[in-house]
Order: C-alpha cells, then structure tokens, then sequence
C-alpha cells in the first residue's frame, strides 16, 4: 500500500490510498473520495441522474459548464434552485422535483437543511441585537491595515507581556455541518462576523456569541467579512459588508443587518472562485480571483487550460465595473492531449491571497501562483505592483520562472492534462506586506511555498534580499500569512514531510526576520506535539500568524495556540486545541489544526481562534474560540 499526497485545491492535500492492481471502478471510487465527492447508497440516485442528464456537459463535455468538482463547492439547496429557475432552468426542466433535490444533494455531499437541523442558532434577544454606530470596523480587513502587516498595537490588542498568563477561555461557538474553519473574523457594530464552508456567514455578538444575523451565500465563503467604515456616532451611516465564495461571486450586505445589497459573479470563467478577501481602500473594492480549474484536470476529458487570474475593481456602493486587470493573455488551442480533448494555454497565474495598499504611492500589491498549461508566463509566481486607480502594472519581480503543474501532474494514470514542465508548483499564497524596517525605509515582503521570503523595492521592484527559510515543497514552506512589526517580518513555516530531497533540511517553525538586512533574528522550531491519538497530526505552521510589538501568536498544525515574546521567540502561553468545547450555540465543537488564512486575532483584551482544518491531511475541527484575559 503506497501513500500518496496530492494538492487538490489550494494547498489542499488530500491522502490518496492507491493499491496495486486496483480497478478501474476502485480508481474512480479513491478519485471521488480524494476530491470529496457524494458515494455510497445514500446518495445513489443523485449519482444516477447526475450520470444520466448532466455528466455530459459537466464532466468536461462543454468547457462553458462549471465542472463537477466547482459544483461539489456549492450549497444543495442554491444546485437545487437553479434546476427550478436559475440558469439550468431548461435542463431541470426534465428532471421531476425530488430527481432535482437528488443531484443536489449528491454534488453537494450533504442533505438540504442539514446544518439548519443540526441545531437551531440561538438568536440574540435585547439589547445584544443592537448594531452599535459607535463602534466601526476596528481594524481594516483581513490584514489588520491597509499595507497587511497583521500586526495590531498594544493598545489596540489588549494583550501584552504582562497579562498573557492569564488568558482564559471565555466561550466557543460550533460550525454547524463541517471538519474547517477557514475564515477570520471580522468586528464592527458590536459585531463578529465570518463566514463558513457551508456558506453561511455569521453576525454574532461579540460579548455572548449569540447569532445577530445570517446569510446564506452560494458556496463556502472563505474569505474574511471585510466592514466599510464609518465616523464613530454616525447614527445615519449605512455601512456595507463585503465577502467572496468559492463560485467566483462577490457580495455586499448590510452591515447591521445581512440584508442582501448588491451581489455579482465576478468572473465569466466557470471555474472562478474568490479565497483572498475583498479590500476596502480608496473608495473602491479590490478583488482578486483563483480558481478550480487546476484541480478540474484530474478529468481526462476535461478541455485544459483557460483560466487567467485576474484584479478587479469594484464600485463597493453599487459592484459596478471600474478595471480589471487580467494577468495572462488569452489562452489559445495548442492541440490535443493523447485522448482526443482539445488543449489550451498559456493559464493560470491565479491569486490566492490578499494585496496590500500602499495610499501613498497609489498601488495595490498582489502575488501570483503557478501556471496551469504550457506555455508558461513571466507573471506567474510573482510579486507584482499595479496601479489602484487604473490596473496597469507597474512593476513584477518572477521568483520561480517555468512553472506549470496541475492535480493530473498527480494522477497520469488517470489524465493526460499535466504539462511537460511537471512543477515544481511554488504558488505565492501568503499575501504580500508593505513594511518598514527599523530605519523608516519601506519593502514590499512576500513569502512563498518554496519555503523563501523576499523583499522588493516598492518603486522598482527591485530585489533587496532574498531568504530560503524553510525545505518548501507541493504542502511545504511559506503557506498563508507573514505579520511584520518594529523592524521585523515573522515567517510561520510548515515543511510537512513530502518524502523528497530538498536540498535543505525540513524546517517547521517559527522565524523572525529583520526587514533590513534578511537576517534571522530567531527561531522557534515546532516539530509537533503529536503523541496519543492525533491522527493526521503534522509539526510546523502553515496558518496565518498575526504580531503586536510583544507578541507573535501563531497556531499550528499540532492543534496548539502559541503565544512568543517578540523579542526572543520564547513561548509565554500555549493551549491545546484538540479537545472537545461546550459551545453558545449547541453545536458539538472540537478543535484541530490550525491552519489556512484564518490567523488568531487579539483584540480589546480577547483572543479569537479558529481551530480546525480538515484539509491536507491536516486534522479536523470546528471550533471557534474566545479567551479573554483576567
């Protein structure tokens, strides 16, 4: 029995058990687990119908046709409206109404209403439902302000040097119907906000955990509930919410409310998706856009490859269209894989992670992946400078040229849609940071998954130091989040055992950097705390981290919470997440890795945590934790 790991989406890496002289019909049935997929007697007459009416298209047959594993991310119950009155309208037109719930229910894995039966949300009551005017967004977005350092000050975090000792946890809150908590939560109004694999976005109230409002998006939302600000007092103020899902659609809510507002699909291509969270800055609404598409070639009919990552500005009052910025040209036939399927390229150069602003130059910073299809492109792998107000590129430093892969590069056997280049897939997803080193000078910081850290000039581009810090690899290296603070960039590691050679040993940790030279100023090696029963326990970090000029708290994939003194990388306070919580809201929770773009984020003296992965062999969780300092 081999074991093999493969990235399935982003950074996802999913153990696929292949057994020698496997069937082809053994094959299928691993494939479909790997990728999640609906099987078994539960969902078999949806299999059929699916088989039946839709493979056709959806299994490769019409590349306009989102593929089956971009339907598998949507919600049962949105698959099933659109077979009544949506956009497959005419094609459930033939389908009687239960076939319709059938093959939503089998795309989706999971029965319509079952995360609603799980438990009823225990709404607030008085004046816990109350959007407080006085209290705007307290920090903008998901990187904390505007230039993504993940950092907060003292004040601001309410957690230092003195008072870390004493955390407690105060509550938890259970997702309802998931093994991942993937987004990082969002304050304003009295508010949390974030949103779920299962595509509800939650309001609850900060103090108690009780549900204020919630939203049901099309797909997971992934990224972070970014708020629009507005002058403390305001009671005439009628902020907007702002999130993307896992279907490439984009959407404004309000604030106070959850009231839908506006909501668009923000790119034509049907394997489109939203992971980097919206940016507010400027007046305008910066999106980026990756896609499924690198995980749609593991179907051997499957016409690769034609997604173009891409920026796009939005108008956050109404969505309307001021730019887009595509970042490959138009992909063209380059001929036809062994199998007859029409190929295509160049593609791909997807950006998972969220830019950062810079007011005082006028430019967003954005940070691409790899390449999908030959041939490749200089903006792949890249660091890249565009100008806010028009999208033009200003600058682009390529860390790793020659770069195509996608998932078929896993399964040969199975499709033929891998390039010649094979890899080595070094994605930037970890978004880029404009900081200051400890001389007022600026650089724009980026980590990437072949474990090096750079940085750029932010007028030229230009290469100021380069720093291999991890092995890297496919699920190694720099995955989700840098925080920099007073001089210096903190760099979480993962390096989870890929079983090659590197040429450097595997490294998973924790490491500070200085801004100004590259040099390390320490190190906090994490093997993992993985004895007992922790399956699918892994050393190193691979979550976002966030820094306050004392403190670097950053999760692990051990399931850990660790707080370092920012001076020395000394732990001051850790806590095991892997246990199971009594929650607000009914749900049973238990806590896992701690993983994804999600960092921990301390704030007014509490501590809020997402624990639990479910992805990459990672373990599992669904837990949302507040501790509170005593």
């Amino acid at each position: 029995m081999k074991r093999i790991f493969s990235r399935l989406s982003r950074f996802t890496t999913v153990a696929l058990i292949a057994m020698c002289g496997a069937t082809s019909a053994s094959a299928d049935d691993m494939l479909n687990k790997a990728l999640g997929l609906a099987s078994g007697e539960e969902f078999a007459a949806g299999e059929a119908i699916y088989g039946q009416q839709c493979a056709s298209c959806h299994d490769g047959g019409d590349p306009r046709a989102p593929s089956r594993f971009v339907l598998q991310q949507m919600r049962p119950d949105h698959i099933r409206q659109q077979l009544i009155d949506g956009t497959m309208q005419a094609q459930g037109s033939a389908l009687a109404d239960d076939e319709k719930t059938e093959v939503a229910e089998y795309l989706s894995a999971r029965k319509i209403g079952a995360e609603t039966a799980s438990a009823a949300p225990k709404m607030c009551k008085g004046g816990a439902t109350q959007f407080d005017m006085d209290a705007p967004p307290a920090f903008a977005g998901w990187g904390l302000d505007p230039a993504n350092s993940h950092s907060l000050s003292n004040e601001q975090a309410g957690i230092t040097r003195a008072n870390v000792g004493s955390l407690k946890l105060k509550w938890a809150f259970g997702l309802p119907e998931t093994s991942r908590v993937r987004s990082q939560p969002s304050f304003a109004g009295g508010s949390l906000m974030f949103g779920t694999p299962t595509g509800t976005v939650y309001a609850l109230d900060e103090e108690t955990g009780c549900v204020r409002w919630t939203f049901a998006a099309d797909a997971e939302v992934r990224t972070s509930v970014v708020v629009a600000p507005w002058q403390a007092g305001d009671q005439a103020a009628a902020p907007l919410a702002y999130f993307g899902d896992l279907v490439g659609n984009v959407y404004a809510v309000e604030a106070a409310t959850g009231k839908p507002v506006w909501k668009i699909s923000g790119d034509e291509h049907p394997a489109a998706r939203v992971t980097g969270s919206p940016v507010f800055a400027g007046g305008t609404l910066f999106v980026v856009f990756s896609s499924f598409e690198e995980s749609s070639t593991t179907n051997p009919f499957y016409p690769c490859c034609t997604f173009r990552g891409s920026v796009l500005a939005l108008d956050p009052a109404t969505g309307a269209e001021k730019w887009r910025r595509f970042l490959i040209e138009e992909p063209v036939p380059t001929g036809t894989s062994e199998n007859g399927t029409a190929m295509h390229g160049p593609a791909g150069a997807p950006v998972w992670a969220v830019p950062a602003y810079d007011e005082a130059r006028g430019q967003l910073y954005i940070a691409t992946g790899n390449n999908y299809a030959s041939p490749t492109t200089d903006m792949s792998n890249a660091v890249l400078a565009l100008n806010a107000a028009t999208g033009a590129i200003k600058w682009s430093y390529q860390a790793t040229e020659g770069d195509a892969w996608n998932v078929a590069c896993v399964f040969k056997q199975m499709s033929p849609s891998c390039p010649e280049e094979d890899g080595p897939d070094f994605d930037f997803g970890s978004g880029p940071v404009l900081a200051k080193d400890r001389t007022g000078r600026e650089l724009v910081l980026a980590g990437q998954k072949a474990g090096f850290a750079y940085a750029l000039d932010p007028d030229t581009g230009k290469l100021a130091w380069k720093k291999r810090i991890g092995r890297g690899g496919v699920s190694g290296g720099i995955l989700f989040g840098i925080a920099a603070a007073n001089g210096v960039v903190f760099v979480p590691v993962s390096d989870m055992p890929d079983g090659k050679d590197h040429g450097f040993p595997d490294s998973p940790g924790l490491y500070a950097v200085d801004i100004a030279s590259g040099t390390t100023v320490w190190s906090a090696i994490t093997p993992g705390d993985c004895g007992g029963d922790r399956k699918d326990c892994q050393g190193g970090h691979s979550g976002a981290v966030m820094a306050t000029p004392e403190l670097v708290i950053a999760g692990a994939d051990d399931a850990y919470l660790r707080i370092h003194d920012a001076a020395d990388g000394k732990v001051l306070w850790s806590f095991d997440t892997m246990r199971d919580f009594n929650t607000v809201n009914g749900v049973a929770a238990r806590g896992g890795a701690i993983s994804g773009a999600a960092a921990p984020i301390a704030l007014n003296g509490k501590l809020y945590v997402s624990s639990g992965y479910g992805f990459a062999s990672k373990m599992g969780g669904n837990a949302l934790l507040v501790f509170e300092v005593e």
